[in-house]
């Protein structure tokens, strides 16, 4: 064995974990497995302290090292467990003379970093999609947030450089290119926003046959993104939509900046610009304070915005934040109103998949004989397809969960 990453969180942290690989590599780092950890929730952290403690159990002689958001917003809770050798912050895991130095805790102050450290791939093993962080870190302070505390304020990749490494993984033959990062929206080199880098990116790499944006803000949506939603095919009509919640009080009280009404507006004017467009969106269950009435305001937005994905998210206390200090729901009820949200987002996506029945879907294959449609449906392929194929495919039922392929 030489170096094995566990990677637990986000797109970013995929993209970010097969850079470390190759910085702990090259600082002749062997016989060692890193876990690249998430702080979005308490769950993410507990699974992560597991995982920690059964690789340890699987591979004894084996050094782990812990990285990632966690680490960074909490190295002392890593730095304590006597199965970790090391503990790195989310700035030093890109240095390579961290990853030679022996200290066993090397986590630095991520609130002065003011330049994005480019992880620079070209490839991801076991990826049909390409990754390219445009961004990092978050200016903004949502009440129930600990990311800007693992991730450090907001800084962009240059624009010169995100071009090099969409063409660089367009020629190694990813068809289909991802731009992620913590805040993208808040993209800014310079002058340039999201919008002009999306234009920039399909203008001057032609060989991207398919561009997906990872999760947005739609407040800090710019005008030039819109316009190329309307007018670039190219840009998969696919919105993630960091929500949250579908009650003003709530957002008020969790500091995000938009109400229900600027999010119903958002999707119905995208609609207009893109009817083919499909929606997900982040929704947290549970939040201080939130009562039954409150709480139907997020179940009603489901069909008020149109959403077809959802990710829900039961409220986990984050010890730091604001929301740790409000008044508490009850475990049990926060589950329970998860489990509502869920439901209501499972009928949304059978009924959104139904709709798609009988019609033809350009179709990227990928691993485990599935594949994506351009609005990030899932297709079960009825023949094996080598990954990376794009095919028009006639869509002959679902199961709920996704479409089948004729």
């Amino acid at each position: 064995m030489s170096v094995d990453v566990v990677t637990f969180g986000c797109r970013l942290n995929i993209v970010e974990s097969e850079a470390v690989r190759r910085e702990a590599e090259s600082a002749g780092v062997t016989d060692a497995v890193i876990v690249n950890t998430c702080a979005v929730t308490g769950e993410a952290v507990r699974q992560a302290r597991q995982a920690i403690r059964r690789l340890k159990r699987e591979k004894p002689d084996a050094r782990v090292i812990v990285t990632g958001c966690a680490a960074q917003a909490d190295s002392a809770q890593f730095a304590t467990m006597p199965e970790v050798d090391r503990v790195l912050g989310n700035e030093d895991k890109f240095d390579r003379a961290a990853w030679a130095r022996s200290e066993r805790v090397a986590v630095s102050d991520i609130m002065t970093a003011t330049a994005m450290r480019a992880p620079s791939i070209d490839a991801l093993a076991g990826h049909t999609r390409g990754f390219v962080q445009v961004q990092n870190g978050c200016d903004h302070r949502c009440t129930f947030c600990i990311i800007p505390f693992g991730r450090g304020n907001s800084r962009s990749l240059p624009v010169a450089d995100v071009i090099a490494q969409a063409r660089r993984l367009a020629a190694n033959g990813y068809r289909e290119i991802v731009l992620t990062g913590v805040d993208i929206t808040s993209y800014a080199d310079g002058e340039m926003r999201l919008g002009v880098l999306v234009k920039r990116l399909l203008r001057d790499v032609p060989e991207i046959e398919r561009l997906r944006l990872s999760s947005i803000d739609s407040v800090e949506a710019d005008r030039d993104l819109l316009d190329a939603f309307a007018n670039e095919p190219r840009l998969m009509p696919h919105l993630h939509l960091s929500l949250q919640h579908g009650d003003d009080l709530i957002l008020k009280r969790m500091k995000r900046r938009h109400t229900r009404a600027d999010a119903i507006r958002f999707c119905n004017d995208v609609r207009r610009l893109r009817p083919d467009v499909a929606f997900g969106a982040d929704i947290i269950a549970g939040f201080p304070t939130e009562t039954e009435e409150i709480f139907v305001r997020s179940l009603e937005l489901v069909g008020a915005c149109g959403l077809t994905q959802l990710h829900v998210f039961p409220f986990s206390a984050r010890p730091g934040t604001p929301a740790a200090r409000m008044p508490q729901l009850d475990a049990r009820l926060i589950k329970e109103r998860a489990a509502r949200l869920r439901d209501k987002g499972d009928a949304a996506l059978a009924a959104h998949l139904a709709g798609h029945v009988g019609t033809r879907r350009r179709v990227l294959a990928e691993r485990g004989g599935v594949g994506h449609t351009e609005q990030f449906l899932t297709v079960k392929l009825n023949a094996p397809l080598a990954p990376g194929t794009i095919l028009d495919l006639h869509m002959a039922g679902h199961d709920g969960r996704r479409l089948l392929a004729a």
